[in-house]
């Protein structure tokens, strides 16, 4: 298991040169503190492209995956997109905050709920399916899934 920053004592004042305490500190807040803000606004992105294409092409969704229809699935299709709109603009508007620890927590864990339960859903659906579009998506659920665990579960670092 590789050593991490955090674990490793600086030499800085006594033995290393100021650069070289530079460089580790660097390291050190590049490793704990993951940027918020880049997943913030590609989760915000993401959501909100789901969001428009569920609230504006319901129907076209729906023929997508073959789906046989009720009269009112494509009502439910854009109330799910205006959910998924809703949250990307809240990941947008957060995005500039301090997020992880007790900084931000709802939305970091309302944020990891809606991924992991998501995931869990479309992995189920892909192997009752076994649709490759279905699989991708869980996927991304899955990748924003872990990244909000790291931040809900790990403390930021001011950077």
């Amino acid at each position: 298991m590789p050593q991490r920053p955090e674990d490793t004592k600086p030499a800085c004042g006594r033995q290393g040169s100021q650069r070289s305490c530079t460089v580790l500190r660097m390291e050190q807040r590049l490793y704990l503190n993951m940027n918020t803000k880049l997943l913030m606004t590609v989760s915000g992105l993401v959501m909100g492209i789901a969001g428009i294409i569920l609230s504006f092409l319901p129907h076209e969704v729906l023929n997508h995956f073959n789906a046989t229809t009720t009269v009112s699935d494509p009502l439910i299709l854009q109330i799910l997109g205006a959910l998924y709109f809703a949250f990307a603009m809240v990941n947008w508007t957060a995005k500039a905050n301090l997020i992880g620890g007790i900084y931000a927590r709802p939305i970091a864990i309302g944020n990891l709920t809606h991924f992991i339960v998501g995931s869990l859903a479309l992995i189920k659906n892909y192997f009752s399916q076994h649709d490759v579009t279905i699989l991708m998506f869980a996927f991304i659920y899955l990748i924003f899934a872990v990244l909000f665990s790291i931040v809900l579960f790990r403390h930021p670092v001011k950077g």
